[in-house]
């Protein structure tokens, strides 16, 4: 297992988390190591974006431990810690004003913040528009945020998300809204991100299989806020594990180093 000053990179031990008197996750044991990407896949429910949730510092266990980047929560300062993680998802997106400008939102990404509060430099702004570049919506840094199509807003918000060099990305249904033709667009750019030198641990989460692109190696598995199933995804995503996550008849395929999911219907 990969470590950090001693810990694990990223370990949630017997985590239980409670809201409004709801349990909303138990008993959740996992362990993502320096080198793996990982997607979590869930029916809606599940407990997914809790998760996500609780890895970036914006929610504290009501029991267990949790360690980020080989950080222990009680130990270290989730400010600073929330510097070295990229969010991408409605959480944040439902935040940007309308009118935005792209390019101060990628900058802003820098400081952790939606708009630009310090002074960036020269150098910020230089970079900014390479992560643009890099990610295919260079082309739209001076329109207003709020005009930008589903997948330009993705992208802009993946480019916010990398300014800041995080060593975790967290990627909350990130094709959600998108076209087919978007969505695959999106899913190569995050596959070549995943398998870039240097790049950030992925966690992706997701309920469609096929956007589990090659780069992700492992998934967990959820059902109604616990762990199902944890591992390599060849041995999770199976039809008997995804039958028992969404509670309907599956058939399971793989094509090309991506999983397809079929409900089986009875004729």
């Amino acid at each position: 297992m990969g470590r950090e000053n001693g810990r694990g990179w990223i370990a949630l031990e017997e985590v239980d988390l409670v809201r409004s008197g709801k349990e909303i996750l138990r008993g959740i044991s996992w362990r993502v190591n320096p080198g793996q990407h990982w997607a979590v896949v869930g029916a809606n429910g599940s407990g997914k974006t809790t998760l996500l949730l609780l890895l970036a510092g914006y929610l504290w266990p009501t029991r267990g431990a949790v360690t980020v980047l080989g950080k222990r929560f009680g130990q270290v300062d989730l400010r600073e810690l929330r510097k070295r993680i990229g969010w991408v998802g409605s959480f944040l997106q439902e935040q940007i004003p309308p009118g935005q400008r792209p390019l101060d939102l990628i900058v802003g990404g820098k400081f952790a913040s939606i708009g630009v509060f310090h002074t960036p430099s020269a150098a910020d702004y230089e970079k900014a528009r390479g992560l643009a570049q890099r990610l295919g919506c260079a082309h739209v840094m001076e329109r207003p945020y709020g005009v930008l199509s589903q997948g330009e807003k993705q992208r802009v918000l993946i480019a916010r998300a990398l300014m800041c060099d995080p060593r975790l990305l967290i990627l909350d249904e990130p094709c959600s809204g998108l076209d087919l033709v978007a969505r695959e667009d999106l899913l190569a750019s995050l596959n070549d991100l995943g398998g870039s030198q240097g790049g950030p641990t992925l966690v992706l989460v997701t309920h469609h299989l096929e956007e589990i692109m090659p780069v992700f190696s492992h998934v967990l598995l959820l059902k109604d806020g616990r762990g199902l199933a944890q591992g390599p995804k060849d041995r999770v995503l199976t039809a008997q594990n995804l039958e028992a996550a969404f509670r309907i008849a599956m058939d399971v395929q793989r094509r090309d180093g991506r999983f397809w999911a079929h409900p089986r219907l009875n004729c």
